[in-house]
């Protein structure tokens, strides 16, 4: 089993020796992609605060844990992310805590 690992080697046309380890090239925060998920959850809490949609609320903040999972300007993002988990937990908190609207009887 061993000889059939040196044949593959002396056959091997890469140079180990010539391999050097990745660096990746560093990235301006204005040069990184938009962060969609923060903004959709921005809008689904404004929408859910609004409207008094609870779903658009409950959908607010499984985009911001999925932005705060993918967050990569902290400083940029962090800000988005709280105003868009505070929309999302005032319109909870409107839609099941707040007053009810008069019922037609």
């Amino acid at each position: 089993m061993s000889s059939h690992g040196n044949a593959s080697n002396a056959n091997d046309p890469r140079l180990p020796s010539a391999a050097r380890p990745y660096v990746p090239q560093p990235v301006a925060p204005q040069d990184l992609p938009v962060d969609y998920s923060g903004f959709i959850a921005v809008m689904f809490g404004v929408a859910g605060v609004m409207f008094r949609y609870k779903l658009s609320s409950w959908l607010a903040i499984i985009f911001c844990a999925q932005s705060l999972a993918n967050m990569r300007n902290i400083e940029t993002d962090l800000k988005q992310v709280s105003m868009a988990m505070m929309f999302a937990v005032m319109g909870l908190v409107t839609n099941y805590l707040g007053p009810r609207p008069p019922t037609k009887s």
